[in-house]
This record gives C-alpha cells, sequence and structure tokens, in this order.
C-alpha cells in the first residue's frame, strides 16, 4: 500500500481526553476516532490490526473443535426473562422496544441466544456435544467509558459456548478452551497468566480470566517470578488427548488477582512474589444448568430420560486486545507490534522522493516485495525525511527500509528492526532475500 493513498490521519500532539498509553497512541496512529462517548470509528489501520488479532482467535477456536456462527447484535427481551437475568442485568444493558412495543436489547452477551439455538435443534445425549463460537459486537453502557478501547461501550467479542452431558464432560471442553486461550495469546505475542476469578453476572462455579502483565493494568495482579520465564504453551496439542496435566501445570503457579490473593496465605515467599498490575484479555467459565434449567435445553440420555445439559462460557476481548497489546508492546517513540498482528509487515520509506536512484530503487523493492506476498506500507509522500520516519515509529511496523540518497548512491539501504533499534546496511537485494526468502 502507497502511504499517499492510504487514510492514517496521524496526529503530532496527544489529545487530552486520551488517559493511557493504548487510547494516546491509537489515536496519535490514526487506527480509530471517537464517534461518541465509549464509541468508536475504526480507521484502516486499527482496523487491520483489528481483523489479524481476530483471525488468530478464529483459527485457534477451530483447531480446538469449535463451530464458528454468527448470532444478532440485538435480542429479543422474552429470552433474558426466560433465564431470569433481563431485570437482574443493570444498566449496563441497552434496552430498546421496536415499533411493535416489543421489548429488544442490545445483547451484551450471548447465552441466553445460544441457549435457544441449542434447544431448538438438539435433542439426544448423541449429538453431544455442542460447540458454537461467534465473533460479534457487544453492548455495555459502561457508566463511565474510558481508556479508549480497553472500557468502551462497543466492543468486539469471541464468546464461545459448549453444551456436555454432565460436569465431567463439561469440564474436558472447559480444558480446551483453556489451552487454546494458551495457544491464542502466545500467537498474538503476548503471555497471558490464567488466574481464578470470579464469575460475575455470567454465574457459575469455575472460572479464569487471563491477564496480561502491565504497568498500566486495571487489576492489581500477584503471581510466581517464574511466570515471567516460564514457557507454558505446548508447542503440539492433542485435543482429543488428556489436557488436565497442561491445565494442572499452569495451575501449580501461584496467581491471582487482589481480589483472591490472601497475603497470610500466600504459598509463595516474598522474594519469589511479583506484584504488579494487569489486564483482563479472556474468561472463561463453567456455569452447569445455570441457563439450561429455566430455559428447557435438556437432552434425553441413554436411558431416555431428559437431564438439562451443562454449559460453558469462553470470552475474547477482540477490540479490547488491540489497545492490551499496544499497552504491554510500546516505547517512548510509538507502537511496537509483534510480527503476528503488525497492519503491515514493513514501512519502506522514501526519503527523498522526486531523486531518480532513490525512487526507482523504492519502487523495484515494493513491487518485488509485494509480489513475494508481504505487506508492505510504503511512504512516498513529499515529507521531510525526520517527520516520515517519525511516523514509521509512531505506528510501529515490525521493520523499516529506509532508501536515502547517501545510501542509494553507495549502493545499500537500511533495515531497521522496530522492537530493538537496531540498524543495519544491506544492498537492495539482500534486504528482499531476508523478508522474501
Amino acid at each position: 500500500m502507497r502511504l499517499s493513498r492510504y487514510f492514517l490521519p496521524t496526529m503530532k500532539d496527544t489529545p487530552r481526553e486520551a488517559e493511557i498509553v493504548s487510547h494516546r497512541l491509537m489515536l496519535r496512529a490514526g487506527m480509530m476516532q471517537q464517534s461518541s462517548a465509549g464509541i468508536y470509528s475504526w480507521l484502516p489501520l486499527g482496523f487491520n490490526v483489528l481483523k489479524r488479532i481476530e483471525q488468530i482467535v478464529r483459527e485457534e477456536q477451530n483447531a480446538a473443535g469449535w463451530n464458528e456462527a454468527l448470532m444478532p447484535t440485538i435480542q429479543p427481551a422474552d429470552l433474558w426473562r426466560e433465564s431470569g437475568r433481563y431485570d437482574d442485568y443493570g444498566k449496563e444493558m441497552l434496552r430498546i422496544t421496536d415499533r411493535h412495543e416489543r421489548d429488544m436489547l442490545y445483547g451484551p452477551t450471548n447465552e441466553e441466544q445460544i441457549t435457544d439455538i441449542f434447544r431448538t435443534h438438539v435433542r439426544s445425549y448423541r449429538e453431544l456435544p455442542g460447540r458454537l463460537y461467534h465473533i460479534q459486537w457487544k453492548f455495555r453502557d459502561e457508566v463511565r467509558p474510558r481508556f479508549g478501547v480497553m472500557r468502551g461501550r462497543e466492543f468486539l467479542m469471541k464468546d464461545a459456548y459448549s453444551f456436555d452431558v454432565d460436569k465431567e464432560a463439561a469440564r474436558l471442553a472447559y480444558n480446551r478452551q483453556f489451552v487454546a486461550y494458551l495457544r491464542t495469546f502466545d500467537r498474538l505475542g503476548l503471555k497471558a497468566i490464567p488466574m481464578a476469578a470470579d464469575s460475575g453476572p455470567i454465574g457459575g462455579d469455575m472460572s479464569h480470566e487471563f491477564i496480561i502483565l502491565a504497568d498500566t493494568g486495571e487489576s492489581e495482579v500477584f503471581c510466581h517470578k517464574d511466570w515471567l520465564t516460564t514457557d507454558s504453551v505446548p508447542a503440539d496439542v492433542d485435543y482429543d488427548g488428556d489436557l488436565q496435566p497442561i491445565v494442572d501445570s499452569c495451575l501449580a503457579r501461584y496467581a491471582a488477582t487482589d481480589e483472591k490473593h490472601d497475603p497470610a496465605n500466600c504459598p509463595v515467599a516474598e522474594a519469589d512474589l511479583v506484584h504488579t498490575r494487569g489486564i483482563e484479555v479472556g474468561h472463561i467459565f463453567y456455569f452447569g444448568t445455570k441457563y439450561s434449567a429455566p430455559m428447557g435445553a435438556k437432552v434425553a440420555g441413554p436411558d431416555g430420560k431428559e437431564a438439562d445439559v451443562h454449559m460453558g462460557s469462553y470470552g475474547v476481548g477482540v477490540s479490547r486486545l488491540v489497545g492490551a497489546i499496544i499497552e504491554a508492546c510500546h516505547d517512548d517513540n510509538g507502537i511496537v507490534w509483534p510480527e503476528q498482528v503488525a497492519p503491515f509487515h514493513i514501512g519502506l520509506v522514501n526519503l527523498k522522493v522526486g531523486d531518480a536512484a532513490c525512487d526507482a530503487a523504492t519502487e523495484d523493492l515494493y513491487a518485488k516485495l509485494g509480489r513475494a506476498g508481504i505487506d508492505v506500507l510504503m511512504d512516498d509522500t513529499g515529507d521531510r525525511p525526520g517527520a516520515k520516519l517519525a511516523t514509521m515509529d509512531l505506528i510501529g511496523l515490525p521493520w523499516q527500509i529506509i532508501v536515502g540518497p547517501r545510501g542509494i548512491a553507495n549502493g545499500v539501504v537500511e533495515v531497521k528492526n522496530r522492537k530493538t533499534g537496531e540498524r543495519e546496511e544491506m544492498t537492495p537485494e539482500a534486504a528482499l532475500k531476508r523478508f522474501a526468502g
């Protein structure tokens, strides 16, 4: 993509309303624009990152054995009255009345909707397990939306749901998602630590939230120092095998939020305990028959008797992850994207547009990298060299190839690693070979 044709409204100054790093950098990097309190338009750069995160989440859900569907954003209130949550959920639920005076709501979550789908189509234990997920926009009317996409009112979520014949079968589904989450966050370039959690308004008696460590996180967390250096993600997973040892090995290393941490009974020595802050990026729940019982989601067992199915729910904040990754991956100059989610892999910078040698070398690299399937953002604008380089640092692409008249006169370009800051001069052919094989 040529920057001269790309919509990238970057800002030099920090917007006053932005309180945390990710909010500041998303606005400055031209990733989004506020529409109203807690609601944002995703501009091309931000939308590119959002879709890359979404695809990684999707691939890991598919690998774990879940089927993708899509449920509506607007739900009938009657489903929530069946479960008993319509009046209990609170003011975060945006309630709507349509032209026929029917009570509707903008979905904050989808337990009722998915239970209705299941009970409509499944009757026998032979059709279990049931595993469905979707990636859809949600709305929760936060009393004080803040921190950009970290606590917005409209957000993109992955919700997965499981239906099983009993608690033991449901635990197997829970373990699948536990491991899938470890793999998902690892692929996103994050270390996410599972911590025991309260279930909140969703309900249930087994729950873990996945938290990444960041100084600006909203949660106070405590964990064993081994979490900082130990890799808990298996390279290969047999989802049909016994996953309990993987789960147990994670939970054996201490980690807790401040609500769950008991200093008097903490099993970790003070010298081995890390006290920091973190950001929740995923949450998994087992809630048994909380929704299936009141909503009549039953299956006939081997003996012909009907029983309520056991359910689990598994959420990942896809849009929230954009902000969370920035909170964990930035420096004084801007964003530092992990390669897996970067909007472009390379920023190709022509420092002197109009110079015949620079133009020719840049265009040649751009064409050949593109043919090799590499995502490149080429700065072909007439901006000053310093401004071009500052923009590339701000938007955080993993690599920069810098083409300048002095280097080209000597037959070289400069390759910069955004994360480490390391720079290396090499011929354009060598640069092409490094990235295009």
